[in-house]
Parts: C-alpha cells; sequence; structure tokens
C-alpha cells in the first residue's frame, strides 16, 4: 500500500492470486479496457481499481453490473491493464462448451460474422458469433498449453481438433460435424483466403491478441476426401527468445560452437527435419553476435520472430522473391553476416557457399538426418566438393526431446534391449530416470517442456580434406569421430543419465544405433 488518492486507497500492484475469473464472468473485456477497471478479491471482499480515482461513475457502473458492494481503490495504469489480460487469460473457456454453442448456433443461423481488418483479440469472447467465439477458444487454449500448431480435420461422422504439444498431437473435445463448414470459413476470413476455393490448396497469415501480445497464425488449408482441413501454426511474435546456453548444448560443443561463430567468413549449416528448433538455434547464435558493428542480414520464409539490430527479409516467391533472389540483393548490402532461412536448390546452395567465399559469415538450414548427411546432401545439389570443402566451417544436427518432469518421473534402470539400441550395452542395468505414465498436473504424460539434443560437425583441415576428395560418408564419420565427433545418440544418452528426457524420448527422436 501507498497513499491515498481522493480518499481512495492506493495498491502499487495487483497480485495474481486477487484475481478471480468468476468476477469478470459477465463483464466484456474492451469494457474493462475503455474504462482502465479490474475487479479483484482483497481483503476477503471485492475491490475494484482503476487507474483515474475521479472516475467515479466507471466505478459505480461496474459495481452495479458486478451486483455487490466493492471497495474502490487506484493502481497504476500499466498495472490495471496487465492485471486485466492476466484475469482474462485464465477465464478463457472450454472449448467443449464453446463448441457445443457455436455448433447451436450454425444450425440456427448458418451465417457467419466477418472478420475485422485489425487482429482480433482472444480474450474478446463474442456471444453475437458463437463460431468465432469458438476459434477464439481454441486459439486461446492452444497458447495456454504452449502448443505450436492446430490441427482440425474432417472425417466422415466425425470433426477433430488435435494440438501438437511438445512435438506430439493431442486431441482435443471435438466440435459438431456439421460445424466444419462454418469453422473452416471462419479460418479463412481471418487469413484472407478465397472463400469460394475448396479445390486447391491454399496458405495465408491470420494476426491475433492475447492481450497485449500479438501472435501470427500461418493457416494452411489442403482439400481432403470429407472437406478441407486446416493446420495452424502459432509464431508467437514476443515469444521467449533463447540463449545458446538454454539449447541443451554440452559446455564442451558449447565451447566449440561460439568459437566457430568468431569465423571470419563461411559457411555453417544446421540440420534437422521441420520443428527441430534449426531456426531457434539460428537466431540463438545471431543475438551472440556483436550486431552494434557488424551488419546482419536475414532472408526468411517466414520472420518466425522480430530481432533487434538485425535486418530481416521474407520471400515471396508468388512475385518473384525467393530465396536465391533475395540473397543477390542482400549481398550488395554490405552485410558482415547472413542468414539464409533454407537452402532448397543448387541456384541458393551456390550463392550460399560463394557468399561465404568472398568474406561473409553465412548460417543456412538443410533438411537432413545428421551432420554428415549435409555435405553429402551439399554435393548431391551441384556444389563442387572443392569449393564446400573451402567454404563449409561447421554443420550442426539436431532433434527435440521431451524432459521429463521433475515433480513425478521416477527412478528405473536401463534395459539391456534400450541398452543395445542406445549404442551402449555396458550401462544395461544402469539407474536411470522415466516418465511416469499418468503424469501429474504440472506435466502432460511425465512430460514438460523440450530440450535439444545435437550433434557438432567442425569441419577441420583433415575434414575439409576429406570433402574435397570426395569421400565416402562412412569414411568421413569415421575420420570425424577419431577426431572427437559425438552423434547425437550419445548426447542423448548423456542427457539420459543426467535425468534431463528418456529412452523412449531419444530412440523416438534420433533413432536406435546402427550395427
Amino acid at each position: 500500500m501507498s497513499g491515498a488518492s481522493q480518499g481512495l486507497p492506493a495498491l502499487e500492484r495487483i497480485e495474481e492470486e486477487w484475481l478471480d475469473p468468476a468476477l469478470i464472468e459477465a463483464v466484456p473485456v474492451d469494457w474493462v479496457r475503455r474504462n482502465a477497471l479490474i475487479p479483484f478479491r482483497w481483503n476477503g471482499q471485492v475491490a475494484i481499481a482503476g487507474a483515474d480515482p475521479a472516475a467515479l461513475q466507471g466505478y459505480e457502473d461496474l459495481s452495479l453490473l458486478l451486483g455487490v458492494e466493492a471497495v474502490w481503490v487506484t493502481a497504476p495504469a500499466p498495472e490495471i491493464q496487465r492485471a486485466i489480460d492476466k484475469c482474462y487469460f485464465r477465464r478463457a473457456g472450454q472449448a467443449g462448451a464453446a463448441a457445443a454453442q457455436a455448433g447451436q448456433a450454425a444450425t440456427d443461423e448458418g451465417t457467419e460474422a466477418p472478420a475485422r481488418r485489425e487482429a482480433d483479440d482472444l480474450l474478446a469472447g463474442s456471444a453475437d458469433a458463437p463460431v468465432a467465439h469458438y476459434v477464439n477458444v481454441i486459439l486461446l487454449e492452444a497458447v495456454k498449453r504452449g502448443a505450436s500448431d492446430i490441427h482440425i480435420e474432417p472425417y466422415a461422422n466425425a470433426l477433430t481438433v488435435r494440438y501438437r504439444i511438445d512435438g506430439l498431437l493431442y486431441e482435443q473435445p471435438n466440435p459438431p460435424r456439421h460445424l466444419e463448414s462454418a469453422l473452416t470459413a471462419r479460418l479463412k476470413v481471418m487469413a484472407r483466403l478465397d472463400l469460394a476455393e475448396k479445390r486447391l490448396p491454399q496458405d495465408g497469415v491470420a494476426r491475433v491478441r492475447v492481450g497485449s501480445r500479438e501472435i501470427d497464425v500461418r493457416v494452411s488449408s489442403v482439400p481432403v476426401a470429407e472437406g478441407e482441413r486446416i493446420v495452424l501454426r502459432l509464431l508467437h511474435r514476443e515469444s521467449t527468445r533463447y540463449t545458446l546456453n538454454e539449447l541443451g548444448m554440452s559446455p564442451a560443443m558449447l565451447d566449440l560452437f561460439r568459437g566457430i561463430l568468431r569465423e571470419p567468413h563461411g559457411v555453417v549449416l544446421v540440420t534437422g527435419p521441420t520443428g527441430s528448433g534449426k531456426t531457434t538455434t539460428l537466431y540463438a547464435a545471431l543475438r551472440e553476435l556483436d550486431t552494434a558493428h557488424l551488419n546482419v542480414l536475414t532472408i526468411e520464409d517466414p520472420i518466425e520472430y522480430q530481432l533487434p539490430n538485425i535486418g530481416q527479409m521474407q520471400v515471396h516467391p508468388k512475385i518473384g522473391l525467393t530465396f536465391a533472389r533475395g540473397l543477390r540483393h542482400v549481398l550488395r548490402q554490405d552485410p558482415d553476416v547472413v542468414l539464409v532461412g533454407e537452402t532448397r536448390d543448387l541456384e541458393t546452395a551456390e550463392i550460399v557457399v560463394r557468399a561465404s567465399l568472398t568474406g561473409h559469415l553465412v548460417f543456412t538450414t538443410l533438411h537432413t538426418n545428421d551432420a554428415v548427411g549435409a555435405v553429402t546432401r551439399m554435393v548431391d545439389m551441384g556444389i563442387p566438393p572443392y569449393l564446400l570443402a573451402s567454404a563449409a566451417r561447421a554443420v550442426l544436427a539436431q532433434r527435440l526431446v521431451r524432459r521429463l518432469c521433475p515433480h513425478c518421473r521416477r527412478e528405473a534402470a536401463l534395459a539391456p534391449a534400450d541398452a543395445v539400441l542406445l549404442g551402449q550395452p555396458k550401462l544395461a542395468g544402469r539407474a536411470v530416470w522415466d516418465a511416469a505414465a499418468a503424469g501429474c498436473k504440472e506435466c502432460l504424460g511425465g512430460y514438460k517442456g523440450r530440450t535439444g539434443i545435437h550433434e557438432l560437425l567442425a569441419v577441420s583441415p583433415a575434414i575439409s580434406e576429406a570433402i574435397r576428395t570426395a569421400v565416402p560418408p562412412a569414411e568421413l564419420l569415421r575420420l570425424a569421430v577419431a577426431a572427437g565427433f559425438r552423434d547425437m545418440l550419445d548426447d542423448g544418452v548423456d542427457k539420459i543419465l543426467a535425468g534431463a528426457t528418456s529412452v523412449a524420448e531419444v530412440l523416438r527422436s534420433a533413432g536406435a544405433r546402427r550395427a
């Protein structure tokens, strides 16, 4: 407590435990934002905090709407807006109830309200547009649960909704089957897609808000036998940005990778399947650079996160702005460091390699299974081995594995069969940790969050010579191992023994050791 203003007690902070979503159930979020008022429970009674102690009419209106005798207090305007966002975020309705309401409305009316041009606020439910409200609930629940994607899948007798959380899909309460056309239409309107086109795939981007936080939603629509399948990818513009220390690299690998980042020129390849965290790793690497004294430019598809002091270009293939064409123009901008979101073809690969040979440090990604495979892939694309040997500085391959929940993980003995699959038969019977099948209230099925498993192939003079002479991949791997290279499975075993993840997760992500 601080002093009082016009006789009203003044709070510096509204604690989270004071907020009660039940209090604001009937109060539209737009109204409380406009009037800068928030009700909460304080000292055993209902209190209403406002930023302007002179705006007594707003206090009276809200008190009347709540039907209670409330204590009036003041608080700073930013604190009230923070409390509003937090309280309405916690209030978010259940998808099942919203789906039922939307399904009834679609049956009764068969119409849908148009989307607004600005970003929709997911905290602002609408009783007048139940389908729109249901879409907001789906998105908001996905944000609350940390989902990266939402799958909406029509089948003959069902319409399913699934969230991808920590890399795996989890089914949600199913909306009524007849809601499919209205739901698809709403999502197409949000993403500015063609409502009439149901025969061809379409891609678009919608923008939504959770309070003051903006989220881009990439919308992909594909025609299937029973309708249109929609996948939404959630890109948090203000998402937590990881540092290299938080990616799960071992200390030795981290030191080696940081040394590579200090190279004046060359190509650094980051490889892995879609969703393996390549972009996050590249952004973490760029954050290590001295952007105050270096010109760092990127070309991406799409720009997932805004980075300070870095110029970011988005490709637009429909108007001819491809990675290759964009990269040519980026190189005329006097860059020191260039990030190319993905090397997809020979033209882009050639420019990447030649840019590195003319004094630029270039980061890019490839879709290969392992670090050695990236060398083979670049040569197969048409890059001469002698050029690749001169340009390449390192290849980092990675996967994401789910972290064991620290609250409910349980001790287990490493089974002999699993030890063989991990390539470590001598570890059979070793005490490790495993996920509790039922999980707990803190996790999902015994896991919470993810970490990376990595392998880093640094291009030493011996490795460079092997690339130049086009040695077979097996021989290249043997030379790397002799120089101290450890693959992803080795890194995964380290994380199993440290209790960070489980045997099942490492085998699922990295596969078993080949004989």
